[in-house]
């Protein structure tokens, strides 16, 4: 074995020494670095489904319930509320729900839920993302005669009915949005979840 080959070997090894401990370095390094890129648990299970136990809201009464960080209104209709949803049919844009990004299509119907009797909306206004206030009461002197219950935003005058649908001649361009849900017993609600999964 010459001088120059002794060099050549020492110096192969030398470099895959290096580079091997470089590497290491650069993955010892980076790995603090990337991890804050993996969502915390707290964020994961902002995003996870919520239950509820709907037999806790009285006839007529409102909950909210976070979701995402959204206020998921869950309302207990009378049956005089839904006797009247009819009643809004001309003064609503989209009375039958056809803006298909609004609900799920099992909520595409009159009353806009699976249950009649439980309404399920985000309650946030689709016009600028302010929080409607729930107004229940007929007829009100602030609302007019043609008020028959449903859900008002003050900053714009936006108005909802008792199903989220949207009225005409108001800001807001669509009706509020139902989430997705499902009822995993006759009063377990869950929000974000349905028979395909976890809503995206």
């Amino acid at each position: 074995m010459s001088y120059e080959d002794v060099n050549q070997n020492r110096r192969r090894f030398l470099v895959a020494a290096t580079s091997v401990v470089g590497g290491a370095g650069v993955v010892g390094l980076a790995y603090p670095y990337l991890s804050t890129w993996a969502p915390s648990a707290r964020a994961q299970a902002a995003g996870a489904p919520v239950e509820f136990d709907v037999s806790q809201v009285e006839p007529g009464q409102l909950i909210v319930v976070e979701w995402r960080g959204k206020p998921v209104w869950v309302t207990h209709r009378t049956p005089e509320m839904l006797d009247m949803l009819p009643e809004n049919r001309p003064r609503l844009v989209d009375p039958d729900s056809e803006v298909e990004t609004q609900q799920p299509a099992y909520a595409q119907n009159e009353t806009r839920s699976r249950k009649p009797e439980y309404s399920v909306l985000i309650g946030i206004c689709t016009h600028l993302g302010c929080s409607p206030s729930y107004r229940p009461e007929i007829a009100p002197s602030d609302l007019g005669e043609n008020w028959k219950g449903g859900y008002f935003c003050a900053c714009h005058g936006s108005r909802f009915d008792l199903a989220g649908r949207v009225w005409r001649n108001v800001p807001a361009p669509t009706n509020l949005v139902v989430p997705v849900h499902m009822y995993v017993s006759d009063t377990l609600l869950v929000v974000g979840e349905d028979e395909e999964g976890v809503a995206l």
